[in-house]
């Protein structure tokens, strides 16, 4: 039998080619790491995502989610995706001040929003997408925003009116917006990691908290703190972001495709949330160890007059052209 010689040049492309070809066989890792439990709509939209990107490019694309901080907490995931340690974070939107980001902190001024029709037009449009571009610089490209709902006051003794929470001291996610609203009532706000709040909760370290009913719930929060008003007094969301060089690198195709598999996704977290957000606050109240006290019209208007000066407190942190942009699109 006569033997083939391959000149070196030649066996090595041919080495290269195939290395290439295998590589190329691999599917792209996209680890996602989040804060929350997976039974919350955040996680589950996560899950969600991971089955609609791994179907729809085929295999080529694998999601791996560590849900719980089982990675990184509040303060250090961010720093992580503009590392590159992980490619995709979901992180609440109070999460994007301290990065230098200004325009992200409108979504924590108080009753700005009244409803998720009143958030949608906003993060659905053209000043949503103002606002995920505002991220870029920082190497961070951001996907979407996901609803997580509105606020209540909790804590171990009935927040039905603003003189109630003085001297209390409020667990707040990292925001001098947040910092100042709570100021502005009188209270003691409290900057500390979601994954810490409940044990802060059971010992005494705070008295209470602002949370959506479905952060609640699945946290079991109901269970070290035993009253909660509806006051709806803030708008609690989530913008899923991923690292900025990691996502121009994607073929183009497999880009598109989880665009689209994001636009699906986000319908269906925000579907979820709403009514998540009612059978979770129904869930705390039903427990028999936590009371909801639901607020009238007129005690709601009461927060809100309350909470107004903090508008005027932030005014110089804030891009006041936005903010003027999303009142007008909200038409007051």
């Amino acid at each position: 039998m006569k033997r083939i010689t391959l000149s070196l040049p030649f066996a090595l492309a041919m080495g290269l080619l195939g290395n290439t070809c295998a590589s190329a066989a691999e599917p792209i890792v996209i680890k996602l790491s989040h804060v929350v439990a997976t039974d919350t709509s955040k996680g589950q939209g996560a899950e969600q995502f991971k089955k609609l990107a791994e179907a729809r490019t085929k295999g080529r694309v694998q999601v791996q989610i560590f849900p719980n901080s089982q990675l990184y907490k509040d303060k250090e995931e961010l720093e992580a995706l503009q590392l590159g340690a992980v490619q995709m974070l979901i992180p609440s939107l109070s999460k994007f001040g301290p990065l230098g980001v200004k325009e992200f902190e409108v979504f924590d001024l108080p009753f700005l929003f009244r409803s998720f029709t009143d958030v949608h037009k906003i993060t659905d449009g053209p000043l949503g997408r103002r606002i995920l571009a505002s991220l870029e610089p920082r190497g961070v490209k951001g996907l979407a925003f996901w609803d997580n709902g509105f606020k209540l006051m909790s804590a171990n003794k009935p927040l039905l009116q603003p003189a109630d929470v003085k001297g209390v001291k409020l667990r707040i996610q990292s925001s001098k917006v947040l910092e100042a609203q709570m100021r502005t009532l009188g209270a003691l706000p409290q900057v500390m990691a979601f994954s810490e709040v409940y044990q802060a909760l059971q010992t005494g370290v705070i008295d209470g908290t602002e949370q959506t009913p479905t952060q609640s719930y699945s946290q079991r929060f109901h269970e070290v703190q035993k009253h909660y008003a509806t006051t709806n007094h803030g708008y609690l969301g989530y913008a899923v972001v991923v690292n900025k060089p990691f996502w121009d690198k994607l073929p183009p195709d497999i880009r598109s495709t989880l665009e689209g598999a994001m636009r699906d996704t986000t319908t269906y977290v925000n579907q979820l949330t709403q009514q998540e957000n009612i059978d979770d606050l129904k869930q705390i109240a039903t427990s028999g160890k936590a009371s909801v006290t639901q607020l009238t019209p007129q005690q709601r208007e009461a927060w809100r007059q309350a909470m107004l000066p903090t508008y005027k407190e932030v005014a110089s942190r804030l891009p006041q052209p936005l903010l003027e942009d999303i009142r007008q699109q909200l038409a007051r």
